[in-house]
């Protein structure tokens, strides 16, 4: 162990890094309300450039405004100059970040975006650059010092480009009224997606899959029907194919302390009535939820009580929901 202290260190870098952010507060202002309608506004898409760390939150932030409703993409200055411009079009606006506002990579694209006649809005520290003197609009991110005792490495500066810049998503997500299902759209592998957009008839068992025995058969033909179709249950219905009930391996445990004859036996004897059942365009969270709270490890899907599908919690399990 040695006798340096990393804590003072670290309490240090945070102490800078959130007055930078705490003053950043009161540079909001005019231009970050133009930059936010001038957004709206667009019919194309937001083109975000940076370069070196500047790049790497210029790349975050493009992917942020594009899962909150902004379609956005991030062009690498360098691969803009040699054919990536021809990417870009009249309709779209360019979002640029640099700290200094001066880097020869981003300044040399500027008449490029003007012959385009593509509207500029830029997010420097200095209000005097090249880069800001050339924009359409500016927004003013300067700290008075990075976290870095030498201050050269990017560090305050690029946490407060980051804030700001995830400022300006969230404010055009909520002026769009971007909703949890909007995102959820953008997010259809992640956790919330599956909650908004996963429904029963997406992971149900149809056709030949579903366990179904008819109410007079006997307690031997449903537990063969059980066994073969392995969802630790099978549906019971009536003679019209209406859903009469359900018997699961919990009836089944509590019929063989029974001692009785699984031969002569009807399903209709053993089986549990009324059901928990679902839609099948009932979210599939919702079964997670019907499945905790029940204390059951499977659900028969209905439409008019007739039984179309069938599902249990291994299911549910490879959905990813549970």
């Amino acid at each position: 162990m040695t006798n340096f202290d990393y804590i003072s260190v670290a309490k240090k870098v945070l102490e800078i890094e959130s007055k930078a952010l705490a003053k950043q507060i009161d540079l909001i202002d005019a231009s970050f309300v133009e930059a936010c309608e001038l957004c709206l506004k667009c019919s194309g898409k937001l083109i975000v450039m940076g370069l070196g760390k500047s790049g790497h939150i210029a790349d975050k932030i493009a992917a942020t405004l594009s899962s909150t409703g902004t379609p956005s993409y991030f062009i690498h200055p360098s691969e803009a100059i040699h054919g990536d411009l021809g990417m870009i079009d009249e309709k779209d606006i360019a979002l640029i970040f640099s700290y200094s506002g001066e880097t020869e990579e981003i300044v040399s694209l500027i008449p490029y975006l003007k012959k385009k006649e593509i509207k500029i809005i830029s997010f420097t520290g200095n209000p005097d650059s090249k880069l800001s003197h050339e924009s359409d609009i500016h927004i003013n991110v300067p700290v008075e010092e990075e976290a870095c005792p030498m201050n050269l490495a990017p560090t305050a500066s690029t946490t407060n480009a980051l804030a700001v810049g995830d400022a300006f998503a969230v404010a055009l997500l909520e002026r769009k009224g971007f909703t949890k299902e909007d995102f959820a759209k953008s997010h259809p592998g992640g956790s919330l997606g599956k909650q908004l957009l996963l429904t029963i008839n997406d992971i149900m068992h149809t056709g030949e899959e579903i366990p179904v025995v008819y109410s007079d058969d006997t307690l031997a033909k449903g537990l063969i029907e059980m066994s073969q179709k392995a969802l630790g249950m099978t549906a019971v219905v009536d003679r019209d194919n209406k859903l009469a009930g359900i018997f699961t391996d919990g009836d089944l445990r509590r019929t063989l302390e029974s001692s009785i004859d699984i031969q002569s036996t009807k399903m209709t004897d053993v089986m549990t009535i009324n059901p928990f059942v679902v839609s099948a365009d009932t979210l599939a969270y919702n079964a997670v939820n019907i499945i905790q709270e029940q204390k059951i490890t499977s659900i028969v899907v209905v439409k008019e009580n007739k039984v179309i599908g069938a599902l249990n919690i291994h299911d549910l399990f490879r959905a990813g929901l549970m």
